[in-house]
């Protein structure tokens, strides 16, 4: 059985540089693709300064609104916290979610940052998938205190022998670093496995850094692809990465 997955950074549903409030727009670009397991950073959970300025924000939070349109399971972690909102991280899937973990990873008080784990429920040979969307620090020595903790969570919570998608906004801009994911937990970038290099997804408008990624173990790329053309141009500042994957037995 095969999987399509699908990492972008909703930029809080707005254009580059804040110009528009696209949230419809961008929900039907993410649905274009058919993606089965959807990892969202930068999700508007609640919002009443914005909600009351733009007439077309949505009753819902912001990943509901986007996973209503599909009937999508969906979990929610929040990273920051304000007086008048939060905003955080998102998992919508096709497939049952049958548990699901929120940790803080934040390294200082300017930057909230978290992680979101999910086990899902996939029928056929699969079985249960474990999935990660995390959304790292700006800084290198914060991203990789984050790394550190995303790895110690991994090995306490998922077993070896079993599929694990680690995805989201990496904010690594080096193309040939590798970090813990590849170098202790022996994880595959997507992009690198089927080209030889990360693809680029940032910015959007014109894509230089390999900020987005997708990383595997029990899988295997079958496609890998950024999505920044056509009716997905300029929705965010960061472009969607798609990849299609297949499972393989340890």
């Amino acid at each position: 059985m095969k999987l399509r997955l699908l990492t972008i950074n909703l930029h809080k549903g707005f254009s580059p540089l804040n110009k528009r409030f696209i949230l419809p727009q961008l929900s039907r670009c993410i649905h274009s693709v058919s993606a089965d397991i959807i990892f969202m950073q930068e999700v508007v959970g609640e919002n009443i300064h914005k909600a009351a300025k733009h007439s077309d924000w949505p009753a819902k939070a912001q990943h509901e609104f986007i996973a209503g349109e599909a009937g999508f399971d969906h979990v929610y972690g929040k990273n920051a916290v304000y007086t008048f909102g939060h905003h955080g991280n998102a998992i919508l899937s096709r497939y049952p979610i049958l548990f699901y973990d929120h940790l803080d990873i934040s390294t200082n008080r300017l930057e909230h940052r978290g992680m979101l784990y999910a086990k899902l429920k996939v029928p056929g040979r699969i079985g249960g998938v474990h999935c990660v969307c995390i959304h790292l620090g700006l800084l290198h020595h914060s991203r990789k205190k984050q790394l550190g903790k995303l790895r110690k969570y991994i090995q306490e919570m998922v077993p070896e022998n079993e599929p694990l998608i680690v995805a989201g906004d990496f904010n690594e801009w080096r193309r040939n670093k590798k970090d813990e994911l590849e170098t202790r937990l022996l994880m595959k970038d997507a992009g690198l496995q089927l080209y030889g290099h990360k693809l680029r997804t940032f910015p959007s408008v014109l894509p230089v850094f390999p900020l987005d990624r997708i990383y595997l173990r029990g899988f295997k790329a079958l496609e890998a692809r950024v999505i920044h053309k056509g009716c997905c141009a300029r929705l965010s500042d960061h472009a969607g990465f798609f990849a299609e994957v297949e499972r393989v037995q340890p």
